[in-house]
């Protein structure tokens, strides 16, 4: 495929991400849900032209890319200074949030096991990273990618003006709220945005929780990596499988996470990494949202918005439960 071929799709992710971001600006809503929303409201009025549909299939790309970039955020130390107790918590709950959707998804509500999946990995670890980091893992469609990742940026709309009403209306500590939020909310940005919102305090625990939290992506990718080779009807997957079925962006954000902890980043470098990782996922899911249709939306129902919101809602009640006893 030529680069003359590419240009005009990629023209159009460009021209979709800047929108998004001026969007976000202005009004104040998630920029990655308004990329999400101009893919989707494009495909599904005028459609996607044919000499735009080449570039804008790059967008799984940006989507590695970004994935790789990430790992300039997380870093080793960070982790370890949230403390045994923190990091507790934060297995539990991504672990507990996982089994709940899980099981939810599959005896509940009847919902496909790798859209199940998808929305597991999402809701429990770090939002749409988690959500295409491990639909890498398990070979899932696009159509259940759009889905899952979809599904947890509403729920990322929603969560950043719950969240501090709640924090207001039960006067929790910044150190209760920040941690609550960096262990039930699904993505990053909006994490360290409520948490900041709160207090100063509570938007730096709210920050570290939650990259302790995204630090987790590489073993539940491995986990489902290992769960679908065996119930292929393969054996129990040797290392080598594994690490074959471990997408290369995947390899990648821990790469970079260990360039980071080893001090070999400055801060000004870090920042213009996170600028950057942020530009190419806007770019991606104005791409991811052509993807998504009314018609095949229909025929999925809102199930996967049901099974999320009471996880959810289970989740994070049971955990604030705790930490208002730990703290």
């Amino acid at each position: 495929m030529s680069v003359r071929e590419l240009l005009p799709g990629l023209l159009a992710l460009c021209l979709g991400a800047a929108f998004a971001r001026g969007v976000e600006g202005v009004v104040g809503f998630n920029a990655l849900l308004v990329a999400i929303a101009v893919g989707f409201v494009v495909a599904n009025t005028v459609g996607v032209p044919k000499r735009l549909e080449a570039g804008i299939a790059t967008h799984g790309f940006w989507l590695a890319a970004g994935i790789v970039l990430m790992g300039a955020s997380v870093t080793l130390g960070t982790v370890l200074e949230t403390g045994a107790l923190v990091l507790a918590i934060v297995v539990c709950v991504s672990a507990g949030t996982i089994l709940v959707v899980e099981l939810l998804a599959r005896n509940v509500f009847g919902i496909t096991g790798r859209l199940g999946s998808l929305l597991a990995a999402g809701s429990g670890i770090c939002g749409v990273s988690a959500v295409v980091a491990v639909a890498g893992a398990i070979r899932a469609r696009e159509n259940q990618i759009a889905y899952a990742a979809a599904t947890v940026l509403l729920f990322d709309a929603v969560t950043i003006v719950v969240y501090p009403l709640i924090g207001d209306l039960l006067g929790l500590s910044g150190t209760v709220f920040g941690v609550w939020a960096g262990v039930s909310m699904f993505s990053t940005g909006p994490v360290v945005a409520v948490g900041f919102t709160h207090s100063e305090l509570a938007g730096q625990w709210a920050t570290m929780t939650k990259l302790a939290r995204n630090a987790l992506i590489g073993v539940v990718v491995l986990a489902y990596a290992s769960y679908y080779a065996r119930s292929g009807g393969g054996s129990h997957p040797s290392a080598r499988t594994l690490l074959e079925e471990v997408p290369a962006f995947v390899l990648g954000f821990f790469a970079l996470m260990v360039v980071a902890s080893a001090g070999l980043l400055s801060a000004s470098q870090r920042a213009a990494i996170e600028e950057l990782y942020g530009w190419l996922f806007l770019l991606a899911f104005v791409g991811l949202g052509t993807e998504i249709r009314l018609a095949e939306l229909r025929r999925t129902g809102l199930l996967p918005a049901v099974v999320v919101l009471t996880a959810l809602v289970l989740v994070s009640t049971l955990s604030l439960a705790v930490l208002l006893a730990v703290f």
